[in-house]
């Protein structure tokens, strides 16, 4: 009897001493000097401003957080999701304070924030971008991965393109149709030139007859309400809402990692408009980026979402809204970075650094 009370005791106190390193059922890594940014229980609301895309994935796994975290407050007002460019401008011109910031286009993040607003950047996820489609559209019967290009110049068709100097879909968009126009007729404006009036690489004017703007928070929506009867999406989006969708060739749908910035990609191109001018932007593949801003009113809750996005639960996440999970995930400078995500990361591969 007394060697069974003495096993009791000892399971029990095994189990408490492992209880210690969890607050919630989230495990808390120690914190030590050597580990700069590493949080202790933080308290208070998590915001967020961050591309539209991520509207389903990035709440999730707020409210996993707010599950596992009992300090941690979670409210979808503290939470902002529009075109990537719109979400970043929200920090450097608008001057608004966020714990989370995240971008569909990797570029962003050091080309917006760094230095002045954010340390560094993790690319945490991929998608291609697809042809979203309204089934009961007559004009897209039998739409498929080779005809779509046909499909969509027929007479009388609007395709629903996003606004590229607010959104990186505007400009995949307009990428994906460059590089589709090359591929199988020859010339990256061939198909571009359907829907646009201005040559490639400059700034893009959409043609009125042939192409709507609509904000792509809104594609599920309009497609759905038969509003239009077609948008370029990426595919993450149209998994989530249900949509009916094709396919690209990977060489066109910015889905494949490898065809980097000096690959295929990077051969198509237009301008934005910014707050200096405009600017000359180069497909480069989809891939999905995440920080801390240096200015985060709660940067240890930030930093708490970021290493729950990253780690092997996030990742689950990640997968269930139509992503592929980049793991481990990519940082672009890992210098002071806290040591709680540090285990989660690799460097940024050089063959998608540029511009």
């Amino acid at each position: 009897m007394q060697q069974r009370s003495l096993a009791l005791v000892a399971v029990i106190v095994a189990v408490l001493a492992a209880a210690a390193g969890f607050t919630a059922g989230y495990l808390l890594r120690p914190t030590t000097a050597s580990s700069p940014g590493a949080p202790s229980a933080p308290t208070g609301t998590l915001s967020i401003t961050a591309a539209g895309t991520l509207g389903t994935l990035f709440p999730a796994v707020a409210n996993q957080l707010a599950n596992e975290s009992p300090g941690i407050t979670v409210t979808l007002a503290s939470q902002q999701y529009q075109g990537s460019l719109a979400a970043l401008a929200a920090i450097t011109q608008l001057h608004n304070t966020f714990d989370v910031a995240a971008a569909a286009d990797y570029r962003l993040i050091p080309s917006q924030l760094e230095p002045n607003y954010a340390a560094r950047e993790y690319v945490f996820a991929t998608t291609p971008e697809v042809l979203a489609y309204d089934p009961t559209s007559t004009a897209l019967t039998g739409v498929n991965t080779t005809n779509w290009p046909e499909k969509i110049t027929a007479s009388g068709f609007r395709l629903a393109i996003a606004n590229a100097s607010t959104d990186p879909n505007g400009y995949n968009e307009i990428f994906v149709l460059e590089l589709q126009g090359g591929l199988s007729m020859g010339s990256l404006g061939a198909l571009y030139g359907h829907f646009f009036t201005t040559p490639v690489g400059q700034l893009a004017e959409p043609n009125p007859t042939t192409t709507v703007v609509e904000p792509e928070t809104q594609a599920a929506t309009l497609l759905t309400t038969h509003q239009v009867a077609a948008f370029i999406i990426y595919r993450s989006y149209a998994l989530s809402h249900h949509l009916s969708f094709v396919d690209f060739d990977p060489h066109v749908g910015l889905g494949n990692l490898s065809l980097g910035t000096s690959g295929s990609y990077g051969a198509a191109s237009t301008s934005i408009l910014t707050a200096n001018g405009t600017k000359l932007i180069h497909g480069a593949p989809v891939a999905f980026a995440v920080t801390v801003p240096s200015n985060a009113p709660n940067a240890a809750i930030g930093t708490l979402f970021v290493h729950l996005l990253l780690s092997a639960e996030g990742g689950r996440f990640v997968t269930q809204a139509g992503f592929v999970a980049i793991s481990p995930a990519w940082v672009d400078n890992a210098a002071g970075q806290s040591s709680w995500i540090a285990p989660e990361v690799v460097t940024l591969p050089s063959a998608l650094a540029g511009p």
